[in-house]
């Protein structure tokens, strides 16, 4: 079946079922374009917030659909692939998590959306690349924070919020092996190009880009601003969503590093890659694999993700 005919059959079935397709910006082009909604983390959680389906299908990764059923206990979520997890969610298993937590009791927690129910679970409020920084400042000045999992994420925010946050140290697999030597490469062919970078990246990676934001941040700014030529330092996923609302621009991704001979495929996320055409009109089909999170650590994990969706409100992120 080719890719127009699964679109439609997919389509057509989550019409029947009554069912929401949402994909993540790093997942592939043809994902994207069946999704309903496409979005970066922030905005897949508002809106399976506020879904009136029955079936949630999440193109992503577990952790998305963790959310999603924390917020959504009601629907029946699915995961095309139960295999695709995050590494940086891996990064910070949630017993180990708690334990750090526990050692530290007059720090507040703030955790990365990226991370497991269990992690969330012992956390007083979630952010995403989209509200981090405005969550953080939140705080009073003089609150001990702990950050985590990511650790160049944290130390962005430390630097540009002066805070002294305590870091977990996890990281995504994908944007901690971007490097400044491929991103200078592409300036020498680009020299007019403006560097777009996800503060995943490493600090050094950071202090040459000219932007630094969430996908949907970097999103907003390719489309809108007057530039026409960009160099851009995260998942190669969001190039698709770049290149289709401005047809007219160039987007160069960051290559990925060489070690010796071989190149690592580290601007593409191998669990977002997961995600196909065919694994989610199976998943629609067979209403599975289903995810489910146990009712105690769902509530306690609903508690910082409301928490984050109210600030985010109140700020208007």
């Amino acid at each position: 079946m080719n890719t127009k005919d699964l679109q439609k059959k997919i389509r057509l079935l989550a019409e029947q079922k009554n069912a929401v397709i949402l994909a993540h910006y790093y997942t592939t082009g043809d994902v994207q374009d069946v999704a309903d909604f496409v979005g970066d983390s922030l905005a897949l959680a508002q809106q399976a917030a506020k879904t009136k389906a029955d079936i949630i299908v999440m193109a992503g990764v577990h952790f998305m659909a963790e959310t999603c059923k924390i917020l959504c206990p009601e629907k029946k979520v699915l995961i095309p692939d139960p295999e695709a997890s995050c590494s940086l969610a891996e990064s910070c298993p949630g017993e180990e998590f708690a334990k750090f937590v526990k050692s530290h009791p007059d720090h507040k927690v703030i955790s990365y959306v990226n991370t497991s129910a269990l992690t969330k679970a012992v956390t007083d409020v979630v952010v995403t690349s989209s509200n981090a920084r405005q969550i953080v400042e939140s705080f009073p000045k003089d609150q001990k924070l702990i950050f985590g999992p990511d650790r160049n994420l944290g130390s962005y925010l430390n630097a540009t919020t002066g805070r002294e946050m305590l870091l977990w140290d996890g990281a995504c697999h994908v944007h901690e092996r971007f490097s400044v030597e491929k991103i200078l490469e592409l300036k020498v062919q680009h020299p007019t190009a403006k560097v777009l970078a996800h503060p995943e990246c490493k600090g050094p990676v950071l202090k040459v880009a000219d932007v630094v934001g969430s996908t949907a941040h970097l999103l907003k700014y390719a489309v809108g601003s007057d530039e026409t030529e960009f160099i851009v330092a995260t998942e190669s996923g969001i190039l698709h969503e770049m290149q289709k609302q401005a047809p007219e621009k160039m987007f160069y991704p960051v290559p990925p590093e060489v070690s010796g001979e071989r190149t690592c495929a580290c601007n593409e996320c191998q669990y977002m890659r997961l995600n196909s055409l065919e694994k989610i009109l199976s998943c629609l089909q067979n209403e599975a694999p289903e995810v489910d999170v146990p009712d105690g650590v769902r509530q306690k994990a609903l508690q910082p993700i409301e928490k984050m969706l109210e600030i985010s409100a109140q700020l208007g992120l």
